[in-house]
């Protein structure tokens, strides 16, 4: 029974050591990281078209709240359409209704979060690209064919070993 248990322990302990590596790689913190910001972003956008911009599409809509605008479509029995004054009063009542606002509200949401992902990747590429073309010209820089007589300052040949101007023997 004991060397049953030592294989299964053995099993155990490589699965976790395993399990480990792999929580533990960089790609999988990577991406745990932007779920996390992505979430908390989320948020941010939503309030950005929550209390920024849909309050002007209410203004172009007669003043309403857009993101509360929606449609009934069935009336349960006993209640009266003067009844239903907002979405909470009509899913309270059992009505059903379409909520365009909501939907409306979500697709500019959605907008907004693809334009500034955009604009982060289309800045990141950008920087990307700079560093690239940098690291490039510093590598395809020609080999410099000119040097400094330690002696006179002149400039001279780089592979030169006696100084043309002042006769200086160049040991370097």
């Amino acid at each position: 029974m004991s060397k049953k248990f030592d294989k299964q322990t053995k099993k155990l302990s490589g699965f976790m050591n395993e399990f480990k590596a792999f929580a533990m790689r960089g790609n999988v913190l990577d991406l745990a990281v932007g779920v996390i910001i992505g979430g908390a972003f989320q948020k941010i956008v939503t309030s950005v078209v929550n209390d920024l911009v849909m309050p002007f599409i209410g203004l172009l809509t007669g003043g309403l709240n857009f993101t509360d605008q929606f449609v009934v479509l069935k009336l349960p029995e006993g209640v009266e359409r003067a009844q239903i004054t907002s979405i909470e009063i009509a899913k309270e009542l059992g009505a059903t209704t379409w909520n365009y606002g909501a939907f409306i509200s979500a697709v500019v949401d959605f907008l907004i979060m693809a334009f500034v992902i955009f604009l982060l990747v289309k800045g990141l590429n950008t920087l990307l690209d700079s560093r690239k073309k940098k690291v490039e010209e510093e590598a395809a820089a020609p080999a410099p064919t000119t040097k400094v007589c330690p002696f006179c300052k002149s400039e001279i040949a780089i592979d030169a070993v006696r100084c043309p101007h002042c006769t200086s023997e160049l040991t370097e």
